[in-house]
């Protein structure tokens, strides 16, 4: 196995909290559930969705000892898909970087936050699906983006919408993520996949199977806009090879939300279906990829059966899902078949 991915087993082996706390920011230091009270226009916010502008609100936050904290932040919308899609769409939120410093949202400016896409309860699952995608992701290594969850009570300060109690979490921004592992963010409109880190990027590859994500390119973005598709890029000023971390997960069939669509470029009618999407390029790889998710097998399910706010019945469904991942890497046909037969050249 090669040393680098060793590495990264043996880092992934560290409990949760130890392995964060060991740098980073404090928000993500942890994987406990804040409760927050979030209070702005939300009418105008949903009617209305500005891109650009933010509209005042107040973040109020309960620490650990019940202390209480109450910042005055922005709020604005922010996405593509589910900016169209959704009731409630995704939310940016601007924090004062020095009216937070000594608090939990020490060194934050502006955050990503994942809320609940419908105003009903059952979208809330939908919610912690993809906040444990991510937290998969950060068993396998720390060049990951991690997510802080909360729960959230939602107040209109227009008075016109229903207080709403929902689960919802913060992304860590991705300067941040490149100040945490010491690579800079690298910023191009095209890629070519010799620049990549392979071996990393087959990681990814393989978490992106086990998830069953096919909505994603580590080499190009959408039309008219910069590289990548749902991958942000690193590279050391020195040169040497691009690491590409994944992110957004929704339209994976592990989140298999509603909205949801299989990519039409697959054969396949549901988003649940698994397809490798990985390079032929770095098939050598491969095994090594595979001893790094079998030896988080046991925390990948804990990760599933401890999530809060989680039903039975989507525990269980995780499970089985996840069951069939492990099916294909434990027989060495399937990966022959599944895998390294069906790679993109």
């Amino acid at each position: 196995m090669p040393a680098r991915l060793i590495l990264l087993i043996l880092l992934a082996s560290l409990p949760g909290n130890a392995r964060a706390l060991s740098t980073g920011d404090p928000l993500f230091a942890d994987d406990s559930t804040i409760n927050v009270t979030v209070t702005a226009p939300l009418t105008t916010l949903i009617r209305e969705r500005p891109t650009e502008q933010y509209l005042p609100g107040t973040f109020q936050y309960e620490d650990a000892d019940g202390a209480v904290t109450t910042l005055e932040v922005g709020l604005r919308t922010r996405g593509h898909f589910r900016y169209q899609t959704c009731g409630f769409p995704p939310i940016r939120v601007n924090f004062d970087k020095s009216a937070v410093r000594g608090t939990l949202f020490d060194g934050q400016d502006k955050l990503k936050l994942v809320a609940h896409c419908e105003d009903q309860e059952r979208y809330e699952q939908y919610v912690l699906r993809e906040y444990m995608a991510y937290r998969l992701f950060n068993l396998l290594t720390d060049k990951s983006f991690r997510v802080r969850l909360m729960r959230v009570r939602f107040v209109d300060s227009q008075g016109r919408r229903k207080d709403q109690l929902r689960y919802a979490y913060f992304i860590e921004h991705k300067k941040r993520l490149a100040k945490r592992i010491g690579i800079p963010l690298y910023e191009v409109e095209d890629l070519e996949l010799a620049e990549l880190d392979g071996e990393f990027l087959n990681l990814t590859s393989m978490f992106q199977l086990l998830v069953a994500n096919t909505d994603f390119s580590p080499i190009a973005g959408p039309p008219d806009s910069n590289c990548c598709h749902n991958y942000v890029l690193f590279r050391d000023t020195a040169g040497g090879p691009v690491t590409a971390i994944p992110y957004d997960f929704d339209q994976s069939g592990f989140v298999d939300a509603p909205y949801a669509s299989p990519n039409p470029r697959m054969r396949i009618r549901e988003v649940t279906q698994r397809v490798y999407r990985g390079r032929c390029l770095f098939n050598d790889y491969v095994d090594g990829s595979i001893d790094a998710l079998a030896a988080m097998k046991g925390p990948i399910y804990d990760i599933i059966a401890a999530q809060p706010g989680t039903t039975e019945r989507v525990r269980r469904t995780l499970a089985r899902f996840v069951d069939r991942f492990y099916a294909v890497l434990d027989d060495p046909k399937r990966v022959e078949r599944d895998i390294l037969a069906t790679c993109i050249g």
